[in-house]
C-alpha cells in the first residue's frame, strides 16, 4: 500500500483474513484501502471490525478520518476524542481533533488541539502549520508568526509556508520581510501568478511603483485575468493619479464577476476623488454587501432611508457606520434629516457623544457602549449614506453649524493652562490610527515636524495616541505644550482648539473636528489623499477655512513641510502680539 499498489494490497489483505478473518492489523488496512477508493461506506464498515477485535487509537483515529470525509462530523470528533482518551499523549491524534474541530467550526478549540500537539512535539509541522493559519484568519498576525517560523525551520523551502508567513508579515505591515519571502516564493514557483502579484503588491507598500507595476504586469501575462492582479493595477493607477486607466480596470473586473461588489465600491471612491459625487455617492453603497466589511448593526426589519419619501413624523435612526473624522464629517446632515420633520435618533461612538448631544434637531443620542440597538423606529440611514440621500453635489455641500455650542467654561479651564496670547498658538497633529489601512502614507514622525518650531508660535500637541518614537522625540522637546493626558473625549479636544489660532494636522478626526469648528486648518496630506480631499487643490468644499498641503509624486514629507513652514512664517510676522484674551463671562 505505501508503495502505491493498492490492488496487490487488497488481494494480499483477503488472503490473511482468509487464514484468519478476525486478524484486526488486516481489518484495519482493509478499511484504508477503501478509505482510498472513497468507498466511505464500506471503510467504515472494515474499520468498525477492526476496533471490535482490537480497539487500538490508531483504528479509532482512521475511523474518525473517514467519518470526516463522508461529512459526519460530530461523530469524527467522537471518534478522535475517545482516541485520545486511549493515548493522550500522541501528537497526532491531537492534531486529526484540531482537523475536526475545525470541521466543526470551533477555531479556539481547535488551537489549543494543536497547541498540545506542539507541546508534545515541538517539530510538527502540521500542527504548527494549522495552528498558524487559524491565528491569521482571525487577525492574530503576532502569534501566526512564530509558528510559521517554525514551519519554515522545519521545512525551510517550502512554498505553502512562505506564502502564509509573508501574508502574515504583510498583515503586520513588515513589508521588506514579506517582499523577501514572497520573492523566495517565486523562485521556487515562478510560474504561479500568484506569487509575481504578491511581490508586486509588497513593493507597492514600500513605495517603489514602477517595480510594482512590472510584477503585476508578470502576473497578467501568466493570467491575463487575475482579479487580485487586476485589482492591484488598478490602485496603481490611482495612486499615480491615473483615474481613467483605474476606472477601465475596475469596469473591466465588474464585467468578469458581475456579482462582485468590491469592484463598484472601489470604482466609486474614484469618482468621488474627482468631484463626480452622483455616480460615487451611489457606487459608494456597495460597501454593504462587500464580505467581510466590520457589522456595526444587524440588520434591521425596518426599511433603510435613502432620501425618497415624505418622513414628517417618522423616527430615523441615524448612526455613525465608520470612523470618527467620518461621522464629524456628516454630521452636518443630520439637522436637515430633522428639519424634514422627522424625529430623530442618533448614536455614535463614545468619544463623539459630548460632543454631539445637543445637537439641533437630535431628539436622543446615544453611544454604542452604554445601550443595545434601537427597535422603536420607522426607518434607518448610515451616516455614510446621507450625502446620497440629499443628493450631494461639489456646489451643494451643506456647512458645517450643526455643533452646539462649546461649553464657555471648558474654554476658558483651557485658556488658563495656555502660554499668555503674545504668540500665534498652532496645534499640532502628525499621525492617526497606526491600524488604519494607509497609516504608512497618511502619518508621519513627530521628527519630522522639527523645523517648524523655530518660526516664534506656541506649539500644542493634540496628538492623543504616541508611537513610542514620538514620545521620547516629545519628551525632548521645550517647544510642544503637551496637555493631551486631559483630552478625555472631543469635545476637550474642540474647547481645546478654540483656543489656538491654527491647527496643522494630519488627515485624521481633528483635521475634520477643527474644520467644522471653523478654526484655520492646515491638512497635509499624501500624494493620493482619501476620496473627500478631492485632488490638484488647496481648499476643501467641506471646510471653507482649511489649507491642503499635498506631497508632490515624490511622496515624501519634507518638502511639504518647507511649503509649511514658509507659510507659517509669513503668519507669524503678520500676527499681532495680543493681550491675553477676555473670558466669555466678561
Amino acid at each position: 500500500m505505501r508503495a502505491g499498489r493498492y490492488l496487490d494490497a487488497q488481494v494480499c489483505c483477503q488472503q490473511a483474513l482468509d487464514a484468519d478473518s478476525s486478524h484486526a492489523d488486516s481489518l484495519h488496512l482493509m478499511g484504508l484501502l477503501s478509505l482510498h477508493t472513497k468507498q466511505y461506506d464500506a471503510a467504515v464498515e472494515w474499520l468498525a471490525r477492526a476496533i471490535r477485535q482490537a480497539p487500538k487509537p490508531e483504528y479509532i483515529s482512521s475511523l474518525g478520518t473517514t467519518l470526516q470525509q463522508q461529512g459526519r462530523h460530530d461523530e469524527a470528533l467522537n471518534a478522535f476524542d475517545k482516541a485520545l482518551q486511549i493515548k493522550p499523549e500522541d501528537p497526532e491524534l491531537w492534531v486529526n481533533l484540531g482537523n475536526s474541530l475545525i470541521d466543526m467550526k470551533r477555531p479556539a478549540e481547535a488551537v489549543l488541539a494543536y497547541q498540545r500537539a506542539l507541546e508534545l512535539d515541538p517539530h510538527n509541522w502540521n500542527a504548527a502549520y494549522r495552528c498558524g493559519v487559524l491565528f491569521y484568519e482571525s487577525g492574530g498576525f503576532e502569534e501566526a508568526l512564530p509558528l510559521f517560523n517554525q514551519c519554515a525551520q522545519l521545512r525551510p523551502k517550502d512554498a505553502q509556508t512562505l506564502h502564509m508567513r509573508a501574508a502574515t508579515l504583510r498583515g503586520l505591515r513588515r513589508f521588506e520581510e514579506c517582499l523577501a519571502d514572497n520573492t523566495q516564493v517565486h523562485k521556487l514557483d515562478p510560474a504561479h501568478p500568484l506569487h509575481c502579484n504578491n511581490i508586486g503588491d509588497a513593493l507597492l507598500w514600500l513605495g517603489r511603483h514602477e517595480e510594482a507595476l512590472k510584477w503585476f504586469d508578470k502576473a497578467l501575462k501568466l493570467q491575463p485575468d487575475n482579479v487580485d492582479a487586476l485589482c492591484n493595477k488598478a490602485v496603481w493607477f490611482r495612486q499615480n493619479h491615473q483615474l481613467k486607466e483605474s476606472a477601465a480596470i475596475y469596469e473591466r473586473l465588474r464585467l468578469l464577476h458581475p456579482n462582485n461588489p468590491k469592484f463598484e465600491r472601489d470604482l466609486a471612491y474614484n469618482h468621488l476623488l474627482i468631484g463626480n459625487f452622483e455616480a460615487g455617492w451611489s457606487g459608494r453603497e456597495a460597501r454593504w454587501r462587500v464580505p467581510g466589511r466590520p457589522i456595526v448593526y444587524p440588520n434591521f426589519s425596518q426599511p433603510a432611508w435613502l432620501g425618497g419619501g415624505d418622513i414628517t413624523g417618522k423616527t430615523v435612526l441615524i448612526y455613525a457606520d465608520e470612523g470618527l473624522g467620518d461621522a464629524i464629517q456628516f454630521a452636518r446632515y443630520v439637522p436637515m434629516v430633522a428639519a424634514r420633520g422627522a424625529r430623530v435618533i442618533l448614536v455614535v461612538q463614545d468619544a463623539l457623544h459630548p460632543l454631539f448631544a445637543g445637537m439641533l434637531g437630535v431628539q436622543e443620542c446615544r453611544t454604542y457602549s452604554s445601550s443595545s440597538p434601537p427597535s422603536e423606529f420607522d426607518m434607518y440611514c448610515p451616516m455614510g449614506s446621507l450625502p446620497l440621500a440629499f443628493g450631494t453635489t461639489l456646489e451643494t455641500i451643506p456647512r458645517a453649524t450643526y455643533l452646539p455650542p462649546i461649553s464657555a467654561e471648558r474654554v476658558r479651564a483651557w485658556e488658563s493652562r495656555l502660554n499668555p496670547r503674545d504668540r500665534l498658538r498652532v496645534g499640532l497633529v502628525w499621525s492617526g490610527n497606526p491600524k488604519h489601512g494607509n497609516d504608512r502614507d497618511r502619518s508621519l514622525p513627530l521628527r519630522t515636524m522639527a523645523p517648524l518650531f523655530d518660526v516664534g508660535a506656541t506649539f500644542v500637541s493634540l496628538q492623543k495616541e504616541l508611537r513610542p518614537h514620538d514620545q521620547v522625540f516629545l519628551s525632548e522637546q521645550t517647544d510642544i505644550l503637551d496637555l493631551t493626558a486631559d483630552l478625555t473625549d472631543l469635545a476637550e479636544t474642540a474647547a481645546l482648539i478654540s483656543c489656538l489660532d491654527l491647527v496643522i494636522t494630519v488627515d485624521t478626526s481633528v483635521a475634520h473636528l477643527a474644520g467644522t469648528l471653523g478654526r484655520p486648518t492646515w491638512v497635509l496630506l499624501p500624494y493620493l489623499p482619501d476620496w473627500r480631499w478631492l485632488l490638484n487643490r488647496d481648499d476643501s468644499p467641506w471646510y471653507p477655512r482649511a489649507r491642503l498641503f499635498r506631497q508632490t509624486n515624490t511622496r515624501e514629507y519634507e518638502s511639504v513641510l518647507d511649503r509649511v513652514r514658509n507659510e507659517l512664517r509669513i503668519l507669524v510676522v503678520n500676527s499681532p502680539k495680543r493681550p491675553q484674551a477676555k473670558s466669555f463671562s466678561e
